[in-house]
């Protein structure tokens, strides 16, 4: 008996976050903290990111303060928002 076995489809494309390879990641300080889990970022190469928390962070209950050093996560399409993934 043969089992069941979903065929892959090698033309699909994953949507999943994790892996998509589009991302640049950069260090940065939270300047400033906005209504609605919304922060200012000010990268390290001088980038202005208006920032919302990672899934992870959120679920979580990381807090984010004002001149906390971040790592955020940028589309290469639109460098003025991105992720917060981790607090240093």
């Amino acid at each position: 008996m043969a089992k069941n076995r979903k065929k892959h489809n090698s033309f699909q494309e994953s949507t999943r976050e994790e892996d998509r390879q589009d991302k640049i990641e950069m260090q940065g300080t939270v300047i400033d903290a906005l209504p609605g889990t919304w922060f200012k970022v000010k990268a390290n190469n001088g980038l202005d990111v208006l920032c919302t928390l990672s899934g992870k962070m959120r679920q979580n209950h990381i807090h984010i303060l004002p001149n906390d050093n971040v790592t955020i996560e940028v589309s290469p399409y639109d460098t003025t928002r991105g992720r917060i993934m981790w607090r240093m």
